[in-house]
C-alpha cells in the first residue's frame, strides 16, 4: 500500500483508509489534505466500492486531535483560513458517495472526534477514548464538531463535553449516541467488515440515495426534507437496480445488483 499520512486499499468492495501519522495520527495540515487526496482517489474508484472503513494505524488512537505547535503560528486571518480547508477536508468524507464507517480504536479526540462524526457509523474498541479537549488551550472544536455533535447527543451533553473538556471512555459515548457499538479491543475492523458486508448485500443505488436524504435533510425543514426524499425516492424507479430488487423478491431469490 501507499505509504502517505493517508492511504488505502480495495478488497472485495470495501476500501479500507488509514490515517498514518505515528504516532497519535495526530491531524495536522498535511494529514488533512492526505486524507482529502485519497478519498478524492476513491471518488474516481467508487465503481469498484460500496462503503469505505476509516481508522488510524498504529496501536494508540484513531486520531488524536490537531498539530498543537502550528498554533502558535495562528493569527485570525491565517486561522479562518485553515479551518475553512479543514471544513472542505471533512465534508469530503461526509458527503462521500457510500457510506463511511470509523472504526476506532484507542484516543479519538478533538479533530480525530470531529473527523468520527462525519462518517455515517462508528463502531468503537473497549479502550477507545472520546473528547473535545481544545478548551484547555482556551479554544474550542473547529472543525465542526459543536454542529455535528448536535445531530448525536444533546445540547446540554455536547454542552458538558464542550466546556469541560472531558475524556469519556467507549461506553459512555455509547450511552450519549456518539458510537452505534462497542466491540472487544482488536476486534473493530473485523466488525466494521462485518457490517460493511451486510450493507454491501443490498441495493448500492437505494444506500446511497437515503444516505443523501439523512445527511441533507439535517439542515431542511420537514416539508423540505420530505420533498428531496420524494424526488430521489421516485428517480429510483428508473433504475435497473430498482426492478431486480423487486422482482427478486417476488421469485424468492436473492438480486443481482449492478448499480445502475
Amino acid at each position: 500500500m501507499d505509504q502517505r499520512l493517508a492511504h488505502y486499499e480495495i478488497k472485495d468492495l470495501i476500501a479500507i483508509v488509514t490515517i498514518d501519522n505515528p504516532p497519535m495520527n495526530s491531524l495536522n495540515v498535511a494529514t488533512k489534505e492526505a486524507i482529502d487526496k485519497t478519498f478524492m482517489e476513491l471518488d474516481e474508484r467508487r465503481k469498484e466500492i460500496r462503503v469505505v472503513i476509516l481508522h488510524g494505524a498504529g496501536e494508540k488512537a484513531f486520531a488524536a486531535g490537531a498539530d498543537i505547535k502550528a498554533f502558535l503560528e495562528l493569527n485570525p486571518e491565517t486561522a479562518k483560513r485553515r479551518l475553512t480547508r479543514s471544513h472542505q477536508v471533512y465534508s469530503s468524507v461526509e458527503d462521500f458517495e457510500w457510506p463511511v464507517i470509523a472504526a476506532i480504536h484507542g484516543f479519538c479526540l478533538g479533530g480525530g472526534l470531529e473527523l468520527a462524526l462525519c462518517c455515517d457509523i462508528r463502531y468503537a474498541t473497549e479502550n477507545a477514548k472520546f473528547g473535545f479537549p481544545e478548551v484547555n488551550l482556551s479554544v474550542f472544536p473547529g472543525n465542526g464538531g459543536t454542529n455535528r455533535a448536535l445531530y448525536h447527543m444533546p445540547l446540554g451533553r455536547v454542552k458538558e463535553l464542550t466546556y469541560t473538556g472531558a475524556m469519556i471512555d467507549a461506553n459512555e459515548a455509547l450511552r450519549y449516541g456518539l458510537i452505534e457499538k462497542v466491540v472487544p479491543d482488536g476486534n473493530v475492523i473485523d466488525a466494521s467488515i462485518e457490517l460493511a458486508e451486510k450493507i454491501m448485500k443490498k441495493g448500492p443505488l437505494g444506500v446511497a440515495a437515503a444516505k443523501k436524504v439523512l445527511n441533507r435533510s439535517r439542515d431542511l425543514s420537514l416539508k423540505q426534507g420530505l420533498e428531496l426524499e420524494s424526488d430521489l425516492w421516485a428517480n429510483l424507479t428508473a433504475s435497473e437496480d430498482m426492478k431486480e430488487g423487486a422482482q427478486a423478491f417476488i421469485e424468492k431469490r436473492k438480486p443481482t445488483y449492478r448499480c445502475r
